[in-house]
């Protein structure tokens, strides 16, 4: 399977990166599968009683808001100092190769594909990112850049600092990201993004596609649903790589095994 998947690496044309939270755990950043990968991630969470579905909540912004950014201004801590790992450099290595175009879809709201140095205008991230901030109350739709900082406490989860306002109407603010349960998110920048996917998917539609998917669980299936729409075209070929949930009707590939390990051993095949 590794050396099928090199081949069509070796000829595509166009490369479609779609990406789930499995993308970002080589580079040390937690997997919230189900409550017990959530727990392990974020222990004090486990003794509140509390689920990722429940913190991740916009509720808490206007009831609780140091509690709400306790959670994401921790995350923002996090995804500001991860690097990201040799994968993302694998990628623009047979994109530079192959001399080939190439857009990203992530459900994550990392901003790992910007730090790893993908083009900020070629990528679409589905659910917002918690770089971006917007009114909780959506007094605008703008969005400004997260440049926040934040001091948790690490026994109650709270954030301790003075909390990013709204600059039109004071209110704190929120990350830009689509949250459960919300109807507030303002997805003008996303679907700017979009708009951009669709014009790309469109310019390139009669040329050799690969899309390699990579990380992406069944809990939220909006990037394996993608994945799978692409390669229903006669000239889009689909490499799902998960070490739990590989699973994808041929002729596309399957690979069971995470991120980074799936890319090297593709790598080995197209530089031996």
């Amino acid at each position: 399977m590794f050396k099928r998947a090199s081949s069509l690496i070796s000829e595509a044309e166009v490369f479609i990166i779609t990406a789930g939270a499995g993308m970002g755990v080589d580079s040390g950043l937690p997997d919230f599968r189900g409550n017990k990968g959530f727990w392990n991630a974020y222990p004090e969470y486990q003794r509140l009683g509390l689920s990722f579905e429940e913190c991740a909540n916009p509720q808490h912004f206007a009831h609780d808001p140091h509690f709400g950014w306790g959670f994401y201004g921790h995350r923002t801590k996090l995804y500001r100092e991860t690097i990201p790992h040799d994968g993302f450099h694998l990628i623009q290595k047979w994109l530079e190769k192959n001399n080939a175009d190439c857009f990203v879809v992530t459900s994550n709201v990392d901003g790992q594909f910007q730090k790893a140095g993908f083009a900020e205008d070629n990528i679409y991230e589905v659910h917002g990112t918690i770089h971006w901030l917007q009114c909780q109350q959506a007094c605008t739709p703008d969005i400004w850049e997260n440049k926040a900082a934040f001091v948790i406490d690490s026994g109650t989860m709270r954030a301790v600092n003075e909390l990013p306002r709204c600059p039109h109407c004071g209110t704190i603010a929120r990350p830009n990201i689509l949250m459960f349960g919300d109807w507030s998110w303002s997805s003008r920048r996303t679907n700017f993004q979009k708009q951009r996917f669709d014009r790309f998917r469109v310019d390139n539609a009669r040329k050799k596609t690969v899309v390699i998917e990579l990380g992406a669980g069944t809990s939220i299936p909006t990037i394996r649903m993608l994945s799978e729409r692409m390669g229903s075209r006669k000239n889009v070929s689909v490499i799902r790589i998960n070490p739990r949930e590989p699973e994808i009707n041929a002729p596309h590939i399957s690979i069971a095994c995470g991120a980074l390990d799936g890319l090297q051993r593709i790598d080995c095949q197209i530089t031996t």
